[in-house]
């Protein structure tokens, strides 16, 4: 089984959040390139990584050091997705589904985790609500 990693347990796992120790032990335990990310993910980790630094959540240091893991990791394992015209048109079909309360970026993990047939894994509890209301697989932490 593959699994399409969720920006926010990506940065958990990156920046020693009080989740950290379970999903990297989750991530340890899958196979070598069973877990995927999304040209999407790059960004929304650069803005995650400087968004904990302008609140003091991150020392310079560690912004550079999160940030050095997650290019360590996005070039040797995992691999990243396209993100496609079809991604962006589902994700908008999913943005203006009111009821779900999805934010842009998470339509669109979701548009490409659905599009891609691959189980969503995240920390954030509307995402994971969203995708079992949709049919895309989820592990929420």
């Amino acid at each position: 089984m593959s699994f399409y990693l969720d920006t926010s347990a990506l940065v958990c796992a990156l920046t020693r959040e009080a989740e950290a120790p379970r999903v990297n032990k989750w991530l340890r335990a899958r196979e070598p390139a069973t877990v995927l990310i999304s040209e999407w993910t790059h960004t929304e980790v650069a803005s995650a990584l400087a968004l904990k630094l302008r609140t003091g959540a991150l020392t310079l240091e560690a912004r550079a050091e999160a940030a050095s893991v997650f290019a360590q990791l996005a070039a040797n394992s995992l691999p990243t997705l396209a993100v496609t015209t079809e991604h962006f048109e589902t994700a908008a079909h999913f943005a203006a589904r009111h009821d779900l309360g999805l934010r842009a970026g998470d339509a669109l993990h979701l548009a490409i985790a659905r599009q891609t047939g691959l189980s969503v894994v995240t920390l954030d509890n509307q995402m994971a609500g969203a995708a079992l209301e949709l049919g895309i697989p989820v592990e929420h932490f």
